[in-house]
């Protein structure tokens, strides 16, 4: 049965979940991984850990397999369209695209994450992670690299990594691993020190006839989007609108990426509370007031 609270016992109520939240009910969750309960585990400290609505959709939604195979399948007319209006015949064919969360899934890293009760990007784990190899492809990836090769269309990778000199080793053994088609030295480009991966398409387009780029941040298209404010970010959107799908495909990624960094100035901020408050602020920036 429901209680109809009216008047002063309205209020009341309104009162006392402000206390609540001010004694901790929002700012305990959100900060799961600085502080958990005393006597907890990792897994009950991270029930309310905001990564959960992303991480689950990457872990479990046939929509989100869906958003992939349909940015591949738009990637794969594109190619084919461009191939029969005769593209290609001049300089070779070429395809250019990202490798984390565009071809290749690390879930069982978001999954960790989860289970420790952490609630941002970590990057030393990160490190330790991606040596081990355990990447999955994205769906629909395999199949649209291998249609390009069956084509004549060279696919280059990009990435942008630092796990120390090995860097590049562990990047081309995943593709390896994953056999992808034109898995070599002459098409992965890995950086560094930078995300700014502008120079590898000025110089393919000069030796390329480049049909179209992939990648799940926006960034990976153009440099323009590398900017710490959200409504910049979003009106630069706008403006290109209309590459979508015809010059650059983007697949999807909640949990990470540059769109970070318009948010917090960083795009692997760091797991603070006055993190989290921005956090929470940017997912209540259009809010029903209640009334």
């Amino acid at each position: 049965m429901h209680r109809n609270i009216a008047g002063s016992d309205r209020e009341l109520e309104r009162r006392r979940f402000v206390a609540w939240l001010l004694a901790g009910g929002l700012a305990s969750p959100l900060a799961a991984s600085a502080a958990r309960d005393e006597g907890s585990t990792p897994g009950d400290a991270g029930l309310r850990n905001p990564l959960l609505w992303a991480v689950a959709w990457k872990q479990t939604a046939a929509e989100f397999g869906a958003l992939c195979h349909q940015a591949y399948n738009v990637a794969r007319l594109r190619v084919d369209m461009a191939i029969a209006a005769g593209r290609g015949k001049g300089k070779p064919a070429a395809v250019i695209t990202d490798m984390d969360d565009t071809i290749i899934h690390a879930k069982s890293y978001w999954g960790y994450l989860v289970n420790e009760g952490l609630d941002f990007f970590d990057d030393a784990l990160w490190d330790r992670w991606l040596p081990e190899n355990l990447v999955t492809a994205v769906p629909g990836a395999l199949d649209f690299l291998r249609h390009c090769e069956s084509v004549g269309v060279e696919v280059f990778y990009v990435t942008n990594r630092d796990q120390g000199e090995r860097t590049y080793d562990y990047a081309l053994g995943q593709l390896r691993h994953l056999e992808f088609p034109w898995a070599d030295e002459a098409h992965l480009t890995v950086y560094r020190d930078t995300s700014d991966k502008s120079a590898t398409r000025e110089q393919l387009a000069a030796s390329h006839d480049l049909l179209l780029m992939l990648g799940d941040n926006l960034n990976d298209y153009k440099r323009d989007y590398y900017v710490a404010d959200v409504d910049e970010r979003y009106a630069l959107m706008e403006r290109d609108r209309l590459e979508y799908g015809v010059e650059f495909v983007l697949l999807p990624n909640p949990t990470d990426g540059h769109w970070v960094r318009a948010i917090f100035g960083d795009s692997e901020p760091a797991a603070t509370d006055d993190n989290r408050r921005r956090l929470r602020e940017a997912a209540a920036r259009i809010a029903w007031d209640g009334r």
